[in-house]
């Protein structure tokens, strides 16, 4: 599949064209920025791993019923994957309290929740990307009743099953974020990825952390922590 002119440029990722309309090519950059783009970096080798973990957690989550925009992996960096409208909604899923979550509601982080915690967050970058519920969703026409409920049954579907392949990695999965787009029949499947820029992972036995929180915070060891997570998939891969 030829690569074509560049559409998009995002904080992670390039998107190309391809000679089909119905398929792009994701490229997986090392740039890293938290903080909606206030802190800016680079975490070196972090598009390999991403683009090759979120590749893998595709493939288990469609062998699973979770229909996705995964297709192909191309190189180390760059994927073919479905051409979706991206739904501008952010969904986060919380197994535990931690970062926005604990500042927010003033939890202690590391508190274990009975049952997931389900947020949407408009995905606008100029508004900072804001908390909103599903009148709020409905009101700014972003997705029907019927696409919400589909996402949110996803969502929760999703977190069950890698909450249980990552603690075969001897990994807890603590929080992710996850977007959907539409393909052009309208079907809502998973888009964008899955990986330590959109998951909190921390290990099971330590507490030690896995994830682009090491950068947020000035922790050290971020490549380190990328490649060990990357590890422990690889040797817990079907």
């Amino acid at each position: 599949m030829e690569k074509k002119e560049m559409l998009y440029e995002g904080k992670a990722k390039r998107v190309y064209a391809t000679e089909d309309p119905e398929k792009l090519i994701v490229s997986y950059k090392d740039d890293a920025t938290a903080f909606n783009g206030q802190k800016k970096g680079t975490i070196v080798g972090k598009g390999v791993i991403n683009n090759q973990m979120s590749n893998r957690l595709m493939q288990r989550l469609e062998k699973n019923g979770v229909p996705t925009h995964y297709l192909q992996e191309l190189s180390q960096r760059e994927t073919l994957v479905k051409r979706v409208s991206i739904v501008p909604l952010e969904v986060i899923i919380r197994n535990i309290a931690a970062g926005s979550f604990s500042k927010r509601y003033g939890v202690e982080e590391g508190v274990v929740f009975d049952q997931p915690t389900f947020e949407f967050s408009y995905k606008n970058d100029a508004l900072g990307d804001p908390l909103l519920n599903t009148s709020h969703a409905l009101a700014l026409k972003l997705a029907t009743e019927e696409e919400l409920a589909a996402i949110r049954s996803m969502a929760l579907r999703i977190n069950g099953l890698l909450r249980e392949f990552w603690s075969g990695c001897g990994v807890t999965l603590v929080d992710f974020k996850l977007e959907f787009g539409r393909l052009s029949d309208g079907t809502i499947v998973l888009a964008d990825e899955i990986s330590p820029d959109t998951c909190r992972l921390w290990d099971a036995k330590t507490g030690e952390k896995l994830d682009k929180d090491r950068f947020r915070r000035d922790m050290g060891g971020v490549e380190d922590a990328y490649a060990e997570v990357m590890k422990r998939l690889m040797e817990h891969d079907d």
